[in-house]
C-alpha cells in the first residue's frame, strides 16, 4: 500500500495548477513568462489574484490529501511524510510537464498541514512575517521551511528525515533565487 499511495501521490503532485489554470482561461504558460515559475506566486504576477489563490489551493491540496488519505489507511507517521514528499516531488518534477515544476513550497505546506498541523502553523507564520518585512516571497519561503526541523524533532522525530528532505529540495529549487538574493537583484512585491 505505501508505494502504491507513493506513487499516486507523486502523480497528483505532478498536476500543475498553474498551467492548467491558465490554459482554462487562455493566458500565458507561466513557465514562459514573469519568474517562470509555475506557482502562485508567479500566478500573482502573470494572470492576477484570482488564478493565484486558484493555484494556491490546488498545490496545497497536493501535498495535504495523500497524507490524509496515508492516515485513513493506517499508514504510520514516517510512511505518511514519504507519501507526503512524493507529492512535493511530483510538483517540483511534473511528469505531465517535461519534469519542469515549481518550487514546492505550497506542495510542502499541504505536507506539514496533513503531518503536523503546529509545523504548518509556525512556516506559515514565519513565511507571512518575513514576507511582510521584505517583500520577497523566495526568502520567506527559504526561511519558513527549516524553521519547522527543530519543532518536528522535537514533537514528530518520525517526520524528520522526510521533512529535512523536504527542506534541502526546496532550497535546491531556489538556488537561482538564492544568487539574486545576495547579488541584490531579487523580485520583491
Amino acid at each position: 500500500m505505501f508505494w502504491l499511495l507513493a506513487i499516486l501521490a507523486y502523480l497528483l503532485g505532478s498536476l500543475s495548477f498553474a498551467i492548467l489554470l491558465s490554459r482554462l482561461a487562455g493566458g500565458p504558460d507561466p513557465r514562459a513568462s514573469g519568474s517562470g515559475n509555475p506557482g502562485a506566486t508567479n500566478m500573482l504576477r502573470v494572470a492576477g489574484k484570482k488564478l493565484a489563490v486558484m493555484t494556491l489551493i490546488g498545490d496545497l491540496c497536493k501535498g495535504l490529501l495523500p497524507i490524509l488519505i496515508a492516515k485513513l489507511l493506517g499508514l504510520s507517521l514516517h510512511q505518511q511524510a514519504w507519501i507526503g514528499l512524493a507529492a512535493v516531488v511530483g510538483h517540483l518534477y511534473p511528469l505531465y510537464f517535461r519534469f519542469r515544476g515549481g518550487k514546492g513550497v505550497a506542495t510542502a505546506a499541504g505536507m506539514l498541514l496533513g503531518l503536523y498541523p503546529p509545523a504548518a502553523l509556525l512556516a506559515l507564520a514565519a513565511w507571512a512575517l518575513i514576507f511582510l518585512l521584505t517583500r520577497t516571497s523566495s526568502l520567506a519561503s527559504l526561511i519558513a521551511t527549516p524553521l519547522t526541523l527543530p519543532l518536528l524533532a522535537w514533537q514528530q522525530p518520525a517526520a524528520l528525515l522526510p521533512a529535512c528532505v523536504l527542506t534541502a529540495l526546496i532550497v535546491w529549487r531556489h538556488r537561482r533565487n538564492l544568487r539574486d538574493l545576495f547579488a541584490g537583484r531579487e523580485r520583491r512585491f
